[in-house]
């Protein structure tokens, strides 16, 4: 146990920067975040989605990292052995971008360093990015055990990574062949289909003919990629086309080239596409690849792995394939062989990373056969131990994604990564895969590719963990893993990939849960991107509003599965609730009187403002337990907001005035416990969301502890009390109606006023005579009459309230001539402007010919203008009666 604190005071003002620094350092170097793995309590896990070692965090990042600290904040109070496990994702592609990108700048190329050389920069490239990372992370308050860190290509990640790939191919999950593959031409690698984002481009069809090597006529053929022709090696018919039955089997002479090619029949073929037939160019296409399998055609490459035109290219080699294009298509129409292009609009593949437009290429890559892994995953699907997903509708898309996913292309052409653990013997050209090299090394060379990131990636919630070894001590407490939380871009990049790795060398569902959130946008909806110039830097945010703030508004401003707007404006509302907390707790620490934790004690007698705070603060506690087990976050912002703002900033604390103010001691003392209990418990509960303001307060408060980050979660104590919770909302009904006639009449809160209160039953007068010293304080009468049975005083403003009337005589308050001559010039003017809206409304012509949003503005104006009328008009019978 701490020992108490004596210095109870706060600073003035609140600076979160100042308090955040000091608490965040103060965590980590308490050891408060990391997991102890104490036996006696129940474990729970959560692992970082690893950003990418290729820049800073983004607001994406905040926000997914801040639902996940809630989380583990949480469940760390609630006494679970909470692990949060940090790390980062070494992003094969898009780092080695970086890194070319950067030395490209100083004049080298990654040739001119050598691959060792190269990986020393890029090792230093991680360094310098994951030091920015961990201060953001930092900075954003996040509560990781940074003493189990992982880096997805630190040496324990090898080994799963390695392992994972030798036990697939021994199975015979993963092979290694010629395909068709999605090529990069920018970044010189092959892409997963899924690193291939497709956008609608303006193109062109071009319509050839094809001359029978006979001489006896043509066919008509036509592509959207004419530079390919050059590779062409069948032209291809349905075999029901009766318009070519008679040319199966026969020759055309490919234009420019001049090589004959066969005429062949395949059932792929539309019959009802253009002309019928299609030209197949089995090493530029998959689908002709596919053909050219079926009918064993030569697969000719007229490009290289740069985009550039081949030695098969005839005259076109060393041509950028677009430039090609362009001339081919100029020689064709000079050979009458290119007879018509046609304007078309279609779908084309660019790669993620770099932007290219994807070649379709011939290559020998390594492969991951998914039939038999996809299979796994939809069964788990079907089993009471699934994976849940939150929202549920995320589960169909996943779905649907795994139900049809083809095999994965796991090697890329990069530097910058897992090697691939397979050897190629020197002169006989056999492959051998293993988990180290072959004992005459000397005689293989190693793969040149390395591993699409999203491999190792697959692994992270195991390999983290120590696995291979099934016997390390976190793998065997902390996995599976029991909350993932991510966007829902990612799906399919990431979190199906997880799932059938996990189930297939596991045997579990890698999580219980996956918490899918979407994209944070900006006040307009639009997705934030350098080009539009939209995008907030998190960090921007918090050196002007705090991280609290920012966390509050990231984790509170939109439900489940749907994206965020980013508003300056709610922001800067959440920092001045920040504010309102601070002058809260100041001012209810400058009244403790040196009240100690020990001292604080609620068994004495209370007021009816007691009772409903602790009451209210109860049915917080059960709402805000619930809802952050629901992942409702939304829900439990809006729950504590209310909580302190309205119930105990604006109202407990004010009538909180009233023992604190008075001689009576014991009442005194009872009200600084319930500040102090009440506040202990507020801070807990709103810790997970705002943790730094929340640490500061608690800090300052009676306590026992060393720090509010592994204090006990709230649970419900036994001041529960209905009655005086109708007590209250009856006081406050009453409290504000006055407030409000004040407002309409103008009259100040110091003036006093002679007030009736008149209730309806014998009961309803008990509690007002329960309340009345609050009656007293905040209605300011000089004059109050309570009771069941008095005439209502003439001349004076009425309410009619749950169960009682109010009455406040008008005279002394106000000129009664003056305003009835006021509120008569009010009507008068009213009636005009309903009268002016109805004109228009009556008018047909208007109402046919204006916009329909023109039209509805005018009715909410006759609406409004007609409620205000009677409203004053009702003023003018209370004065005249």
């Amino acid at each position: 146990m701490a020992e108490q604190q004596q210095d109870l005071s706060m600073p003035p003002k609140y600076d979160p920067q100042a308090t955040e620094a000091k608490w965040y350092s103060y965590w980590v170097e308490g050891r408060f975040f990391e997991a102890a793995g104490d036996k006696e309590k129940e474990p729970y896990t959560v692992v970082i989605p690893p950003p990418n070692v290729t820049g800073k965090l983004h607001l994406g990042h905040a926000w997914d990292t801040t639902l996940q600290d809630i989380l583990i904040r949480t469940k760390r109070m609630q006494g679970y052995d909470a692990l949060w496990l940090p790390g980062m994702d070494h992003a094969g592609i898009a780092t080695q971008a970086k890194v070319e990108g950067k030395l490209k700048e100083e004049g080298v190329s990654r040739y001119d360093l050598g691959r060792e050389k190269f990986l020393e920069k890029s090792w230093d490239w991680k360094e310098e990015y994951a030091s920015f990372i961990r201060e953001q992370w930092a900075k954003m308050g996040l509560s990781l055990d940074y003493s189990r860190e992982r880096f997805t290509l630190d040496s324990g990640l090898s080994e799963a990574v390695n392992e994972v790939f030798v036990r697939l191919y021994e199975e015979g999950l993963i092979y290694r062949g010629e395909y068709i593959i999605n090529w990069d031409p920018s970044t010189k690698t092959a892409l997963s289909d899924i690193e291939v984002i497709y956008q609608d481009v303006k193109g062109a069809f071009y319509h050839m003919r094809y001359p029978l090597a006979d001489g006896s006529g043509h066919i008509e053929v036509a592509t959207t990629r004419p530079e390919t022709m050059l590779g062409d090696t069948a032209v291809a018919v349905h075999p029901k086309d009766e318009r070519y039955q008679h040319l199966i089997g026969q020759t055309v002479t490919l234009p420019i080239i001049g090589r004959e090619i066969p005429i062949v029949a395949d059932d792929y073929v539309d019959m009802e596409f253009g002309s019928g037939a299609v030209k197949i160019t089995p090493a530029h296409d998959p689908n002709d690849f596919e053909i050219g399998n079926r009918h064993n055609l030569e697969r000719v490459l007229v490009m290289d792995e740069g985009g550039t035109m081949n030695e098969n290219a005839a005259k076109y080699e060393g041509q950028d394939r677009f430039e090609c294009r362009k001339q081919i298509v100029k020689d064709l129409q000079e050979q009458d062989i290119l007879f018509d292009i046609e304007d078309h609009e279609h779908s084309v593949g660019h790669s993620e990373r770099s932007g290219a437009v994807v070649e379709p290429y011939l290559s020998t890559q390594w492969f991951v056969k998914m039939g038999p892994l996809a299979e796994q995953a939809i069964e788990l699907q079907k089993k009471e131990e699934k994976v849940n997903f939150v929202p549920d509708r995320f589960e169909k898309t996943y779905l649907h994604w795994i139900e049809n996913i083809r095999d994965w292309c796991i090697s890329r052409q990069l530097w910058w990564g897992h090697r691939i653990p397979a050897w190629h013997h020197k002169e006989t050209g056999e492959t051998y895969v293993g988990r180290n090299a072959p004992a005459d090394s000397e005689n293989w060379e190693q793969d040149e590719d390395v591993l699409d990131t999203w491999f190792s990636s697959a692994l992270w919630p195991f390999s983290t963990m120590g696995w291979p070894d099934e016997n390390a001590e976190d793998f065997k407490r902390y996995y599976p893993t029991d909350a993932l939380v991510t966007g829902y871009d990612i799906i399919y990049f990431w979190v199906a990939r997880m799932i059938f790795q996990g189930q297939h060398f596991t045997e579990e569902r890698p999580f219980k849960d996956v918490l899918i959130h979407g994209l944070v946008r900006d006040s307009e909806g639009r997705k934030m991107s350098k080009s539009l110039g939209n995008g907030v830097d998190p960090m921007d945010v918090i050196d002007r509003y705090g991280a609290d703030a920012l966390r509050f508004f990231l984790s509170t401003g939109s439900s489940p599965g749907q994206d965020l707007r980013f508003y300056w404006e709610k922001v800067e509302a959440n920092w001045n609730f920040g504010n309102k907390i601070w002058n809260a707790s100041r001012f209810a620490l400058m009244n403790m009187d040196g009240l100690k934790y020990e001292e604080i004690d609620l068994s004495g007698p209370k007021s009816i403002a007691d009772e409903w705070i602790l009451t209210r603060l109860n049915e917080t506690i059960t709402h805000v337990t619930k809802y952050i087990d629901l992942y409702e976050f939304g829900e439990v912002g809006r729950a504590l907001y209310n909580f302190i703002w309205d119930d105990f900033c604006d109202w407990y604390i004010e009538m909180a005035k009233l023992p604190l103010n008075s001689e009576d001691e014991d009442a005194k003392h009872t009200t600084r416990s319930v500040l102090a209990y009440v506040l202990d418990q507020t801070m807990r509960l709103l810790h997970p969301f705002m943790p730094f303001i929340t640490e500061e307060v608690w800090q300052h408060l009676p306590h026992e502890g060393d720090s509010i980050t592994t204090a006990s979660w709230p649970a419900e104590n036994p001041y529960s009390n209905a009655e005086a919770v109708k007590d209250m909302q009856l006081l406050q009904e009453i409290i504000r109606s006055v407030r409000n006639t004040r407002s309409e009449l103008n009259v100040p809160m110091s003036k006093e006023i002679t007030l009736y209160v008149k209730a309806n039953t014998e009961n309803v007068l008990g509690r007002l005579e329960r309340g009345k010293a609050y009656i007293e304080k905040f209605c300011n009468p000089s004059e109050l009459t309570v009771g069941t049975d008095f005439n209502a005083p003439e001349k004076s403003m009425s309410s009619v309230l749950s169960g009682v009337e109010l009455y406040m005589p008008l005279a002394g308050l106000l000129d009664l001539d003056a305003e009835v001559k006021r509120l008569q010039t009010e009507v008068k003017r009213l009636d005009g402007e309903v009268t002016r809206v109805q004109k228009k409304l009556s008018n047909e012509g208007f109402v046919a010919k204006a916009p329909q949003k023109v039209v509805d503005e005018e009715r909410a104006k006759e609406q409004d203008y007609s409620e205000q009328r009677d409203k004053v008009l009702a003023r003018l019978e209370e004065l005249k009666n």
